[in-house]
C-alpha cells in the first residue's frame, strides 16, 4: 500500500503505526543493499551469490541489535536490582537502602520482556548478550540516576501502566539510543551496525508502544512479510545486473556535470533508484524518489542530495514518457 505524506495525516493513529512500521523497514533495507553494493563493487573477488548471503547475514544482524537494545533495558534493571540488594546487605544500611524505593525495577514492562519465552529463546540460540559490556550498563545506570526524567518517575506517589511505559519509551530513545557509549560499543562489536542504531531504536519504542497490560510482548518480525525479504534481494540483485545500463543513463543526464567527478556514493544511489523505479512495479514512483533522497542526505551531502533530486526527476520522468517505468495496483492511477 502506498501512502504519500499528506495522506498519511489523515490516517487513524493505527494505521499511522502500521504505515510507520513499514517505511521504517523498508527505508533499512534499502540502506543494507546499499552497503552490499557498495562492498560488491569495491570487492575484486566477489559474487552474486556470495554478497546475497551477507546481505541476508546483515539483516540478521540488524535482528539481532533489535532484541540486544531491549535486552539492555532490563540489564540496567536487573544491574539497579543488584545495587539495592548490595544496599540493603549492609550491616548498618541508612533508611533509605534499608526501604528502597524499586519502582524501576518493579515496572511492569520490564517484566513482560523478562518473562518473554521466545525473546529469551532468542537471545540464547543466537547467543547475544551483554555479559561483556559491564561498564555500559554500569555507565547507563548512572546516567538515567541523574536524569531529572528519571528521578521525577521515581518521586511521584504512585504510577500506571501508562506512565510505566512513557518513562520505558522515554527511557530508550533519549538516553538509551542517543548514547555515545553505546555507540562506541556496537561500533567494536559488529561492522553491521554502524548505521542501524536510529532505525532499531524506532522498532523498539514502537516495541514498547504495543505493549498491553497482561499481554504478551509482541516482537516485531525480521521481516514485514514475505514481500521485504523478496524486495531486497531482487532490488540487490537486478542493480548488480543493471547497474552499468543505468550508470549510461545517469551519465547522459549528468551532461552538465564532470561525471568522472561525481561520487561512488551517489551513482549508487541513483543506480538503485532507477532499479527500484523499473523493476517494482507497485512502488510508487514519489515513494522512490522521495526515499533515496533521504538516503543522500545521510550519506552525502545536502548539495548531492539537491543534485540526485534533480537528476531522477529528470531521467524518471522520460522513462515513464518511453513506458520503462509503469506502475500497476491499487492506488497508483497516475503513475503510469
Amino acid at each position: 500500500m502506498a501512502i504519500d505524506k499528506e495522506s498519511e495525516k489523515e490516517l487513524p493513529l493505527r494505521a499511522q503505526l502500521l504505515f510507520l512500521l513499514i517505511m521504517i523497514s523498508r527505508r533499512l533495507l534499502r540502506i543494507k543493499a546499499l552497503h552490499l553494493l557498495y562492498a560488491y563493487r569495491a570487492s575484486e573477488d566477489a559474487t552474486l551469490r556470495k554478497s546475497e548471503k551477507e546481505l541476508m547475514f546483515s539483516i540478521e544482524k540488524s535482528y539481532d541489535l533489535y532484541h540486544l537494545i531491549l535486552l539492555l533495558i532490563t540489564d540496567i534493571a536487573r544491574y539497579a536490582e543488584q545495587r539495592i540488594e548490595i544496599a540493603r546487605s549492609k550491616y548498618f544500611p541508612t533508611a533509605e537502602e534499608a526501604n528502597p524505593n524499586t519502582r524501576f525495577i518493579d515496572n511492569t514492562l520490564i517484566k513482560i520482556i523478562n518473562d518473554n519465552s521466545d525473546f529469551n529463546r532468542y537471545l540464547e540460540t543466537r547467543k547475544v548478550s551483554w555479559s561483556n559490556e559491564e561498564e555500559l550498563i554500569k555507565g547507563l545506570y548512572r546516567e538515567m540516576l541523574e536524569w531529572e526524567i528519571y528521578q521525577e518517575f521515581m518521586a511521584q506517589p504512585e504510577v500506571s501502566f501508562e506512565e510505566e511505559k512513557r518513562f520505558l519509551i522515554r527511557l530508550a530513545a533519549e538516553l538509551i539510543i542517543p548514547s555515545e557509549s553505546l555507540e562506541t560499543v556496537l561500533e567494536e562489536q559488529s561492522i553491521y551496525w554502524n548505521d542501524d542504531l536510529e532505525f532499531i531504536g524506532s522498532m523498539v519504542v514502537k516495541t514498547l508502544e504495543r505493549l498491553k497490560t497482561g499481554r504478551k510482548l509482541q516482537m516485531m518480525d525480521m521481516f514485514s512479510n514475505e514481500d521485504d525479504r523478496v524486495f531486497v534481494l531482487d532490488l540487490f540483485r537486478q542493480t548488480v545486473l543493471h547497474g552499468e545500463d543505468y550508470r549510461e543513463l545517469i551519465r547522459k543526464y549528468s551532461e552538465n556535470w564532470d561525471f568522472e567527478r561525481l561520487a561512488a556514493m551517489d551513482i549508487l544511489i541513483m543506480e538503485m533508484a532507477i532499479t527500484e523505479a523499473v523493476h517494482f512495479n507497485s512502488i510508487p514512483v514519489k515513494v522512490t524518489l522521495n526515499e533515496y533522497i533521504e538516503i543522500a542526505k545521510y550519506y552525502s551531502t545536502e548539495k548531492s542530495s539537491l543534485f540526485i533530486n534533480g537528476i531522477l526527476d529528470k531521467l524518471f520522468a522520460q522513462l515513464k514518457a518511453d513506458k520503462k517505468i509503469v506502475k500497476t495496483g491499487r492506488g497508483l492511477i497516475g503513475e503510469v
